[in-house]
């Protein structure tokens, strides 16, 4: 069973994510997981203590994400590691709202996150190197040209579903994962072609 801090924490992500972090109460917190206000207060003294912990939270899950990278060198395992950031980004939509909106006046976490950021960027840069090297990728058509990939990578992993909730259209993990392969599939060899459709492609008929 989940801890009652934990519970705090789970509540509190889900109640910001559906009215934004300044609207949400203690009030609201406690009764979405039929604690009292008191018991609450016992874990976290105010609701700065428990913005403080969510954020730790998000980084922790995101640095998560980056320990799962090349655990096997094959395309399915960048597949698996796309639904992670899937679920993370769904889990956590408040986020991004809250890191806006505070970067002119940085703190703590979000000088985290834009160094997650940053991590993210260099590690979709070699992911790319290496899968050139593998020769499943062509070599840059261009100099920097997969610097630019990567950062077009990026987008889409942090704003596809962001960018379907603005068009009214549903944001599934297949369809996330399909508009990230878009990015590169117009870049496989005839070697990662194939590699694609016999590991990947398999993975997003479910």
């Amino acid at each position: 069973m989940l801890s009652t801090k934990q519970r705090i924490l789970n509540a509190s992500v889900k109640l910001f994510n559906e009215y934004g972090v300044d609207a949400v109460r203690l009030q609201q917190i406690a009764e979405e997981i039929g604690i009292s206000v008191g018991n609450l207060a016992y874990h976290y003294k105010s609701k700065d203590a428990i913005i403080e912990s969510v954020y730790e939270q998000v980084i922790d899950e995101f640095s998560h994400i980056f320990r799962q990278y090349l655990q096997s060198p094959d395309l399915a395992d960048f597949d698996q590691q796309l639904s992670l950031y899937y679920q993370f980004f769904q889990a956590n939509q408040f986020y991004l709202a809250e890191f806006f909106k505070a970067s002119t006046t940085p703190g703590d976490h979000t000088v985290a996150w834009q160094q997650a950021v940053n991590k993210m960027l260099l590690q979709l840069r070699s992911w790319l190197l290496f899968h050139q090297q593998r020769e499943v990728l062509k070599p840059e058509p261009a100099p920097g040209f997969y610097d630019q990939l990567a950062q077009s990578l990026w987008m889409s992993l942090v704003f596809s579903p962001i960018f379907s909730t603005m068009r009214g259209l549903p944001s599934t993990e297949t369809s996330y994962k399909q508009a990230v392969w878009s990015h590169i599939r117009p870049y496989f060899t005839e070697q990662g072609l194939a590699e694609y459709q016999a590991d990947v492609v398999p993975l997003l008929s479910y």
